[in-house]
């Protein structure tokens, strides 16, 4: 049981990170395709804000990688913990830093000069996922 639980841990930390990172830059990218059509020559300040969400998904890899080498079937609820723990943080953050980056994109495209202050209204949510994969570390 306690193998079986490490490797839905191991899924749940780069499944839930991908999956957070695929909509979160969906989100701001849905928004991009919507400003390219008011002012598509600021498309490269879309594209950054866009791709912000994506390192999320980059956090839960590096997190899978340093835990699957670990011995899942004496280390199974712990890697099942961190798992869970890093692929919902990482999932939520990719989410909301794309709700962030969204509002931007419209705003930039409205006229409004805010690329640099989405850019670290973006990075506050980021924090936590960079958080829970640090905490990986220390477990």
């Amino acid at each position: 049981m306690e193998t079986i639980l490490g490797y839905i841990g191991l899924a749940l930390m780069l499944g839930l990170a991908g999956i957070g990172s695929a909509i979160g830059t969906t989100i701001a990218g849905n928004a991009a395709e919507g400003a390219l059509k008011k002012a598509p020559e600021k498309s490269s300040s879309y594209m950054i804000l866009t791709g912000m969400p994506a390192t999320q998904g980059l956090y839960g890899f590096v997190a899978f990688l340093m835990w699957s080498s670990r011995n899942i079937a004496e280390q199974g609820y712990m890697i099942f913990a961190v798992g869970t723990i890093v692929g919902l943080v990482c999932l939520l953050s990719a989410i909301r830093q794309g709700q962030v980056c969204a509002n931007g994109i419209v705003g930039i495209s409205q006229g409004h000069n805010v690329q640099t202050n989405t850019m670290i209204y973006a990075a506050m949510p980021e924090l936590y996922a960079i958080l829970a994969l640090v905490a990986t570390f220390m477990v």
